[in-house]
This record gives C-alpha cells, structure tokens and sequence, in this order.
C-alpha cells in the first residue's frame, strides 16, 4: 500500500485529472478532425502509459499506437543530456502525423531529440501532448501542443509517475517529501 505520508501535497486531484482529459481530448480532436493522413499516438514508456490509454479513450479519431522508452538519466534524478532509445517505434511513421504523449516534460531535452528524430524519419508533423509541464527547468526550447497543468518544480509521482516504480497506480498526482528521495 502506497503510504500516504511521504506526500506533501496532492497537486492535482483526480477529478481535475479526469476535467482536462475531456479537455485535451477536444483540443486534439479539433487539430487532427480534418487530415486525411494516419494519426500515431506514441507513448513514451513508462510513465505515459496510464495518460495516454485515458487519453486515447475520449478521442473520436481513426488512430494507430506506438510505444518509445528514451532515457536521458540514466541511474541518476538529473538528466545526463545524452538521450538514448531503448525501445523504438514498430511502425514506420513516414507521411504520418505524430502525437507524442508524454507524462511529465522538465528540461526538454528528451523532447528536443525526438521531435527532430521523428521528423528526420518522414513525419508528417510532430505534436506533443503531456500531462504535466515543469517550465521551470526549461534547459531546450521545445513547443509543447497540449498540456494538462503546469506545476511547479517539485518531484512528482502518481498517474504514471513513478519514485522506485513505486506510486505510477496514484489516480491523482502528489509532490513527495524531499526526505523520501533524497
């Protein structure tokens, strides 16, 4: 059992999660109504996962799934900069448009490297979606199409979110008491 008291706040509850998933879902809706051309949600393993099944859930378009699991940290909490694919998308992506979701965007260098990687593989156009936007830590501008809330910088988990793999089965999201990590 998760326990309760290594949070010290809940920062977005699960009805605020559930309200601007209705939200997203229409915005994107509105962006990719009209293109002919396939649409493929990529989720950025593992903490997108829970975001991008709710997601793709409350969206009315013709869509195709794929997974990436890219790691800019290694064993360590603070980005090495060098970012790695682990796991790479199934599906050949050429002429077709690309909705990276992701759960939690900080530094953006991750983001950077696979937004021009997708575009040097042919996409037809790279949009992110991401549940939680630390604009804080900005280090590389990135544009960022769809976002659910913008918290501050503090360590998160919940909804995906792991510290351990352990809190990704939260329904809402919670900073953890620094003591807990560090």
């Amino acid at each position: 059992m998760n326990n309760r008291n290594n949070f010290k706040e809940i920062l977005v509850s699960e009805s605020e999660i559930d309200a601007r998933l209705e939200e997203l879902s229409k915005e994107i809706y509105e962006v990719y109504k009209n293109d002919e051309d396939d649409l493929v949600v990529v989720g950025i393993l593992r903490g997108a996962v829970i975001f991008m099944a709710e997601l793709i859930l409350r969206l009315d378009l013709d869509l195709h799934t794929d997974y990436m699991a890219v790691s800019s940290y290694g064993s360590s909490s603070v980005s090495s900069g060098v970012v790695r694919i682990l796991k790479d998308l199934e599906e050949d992506i050429k002429g077709k448009n690309i909705l990276i979701v992701e759960d939690i965007i900080d530094t953006g260098l991750t983001l950077k490297y696979l937004t021009k990687n997708l575009k040097e593989r042919g996409a037809k156009s790279v949009r992110i979606a991401t549940l939680l936007d630390k604009p804080e830590r900005r280090k590389e501008d990135v544009n960022v199409d769809f976002i659910g809330f913008e918290i501050p910088d503090e360590f998160v988990v919940g909804y995906g979110l792991d510290y351990d793999q352990k809190y990704r089965n939260l329904p809402f999201v919670a900073s953890l008491k620094e003591e807990v990590y560090s």
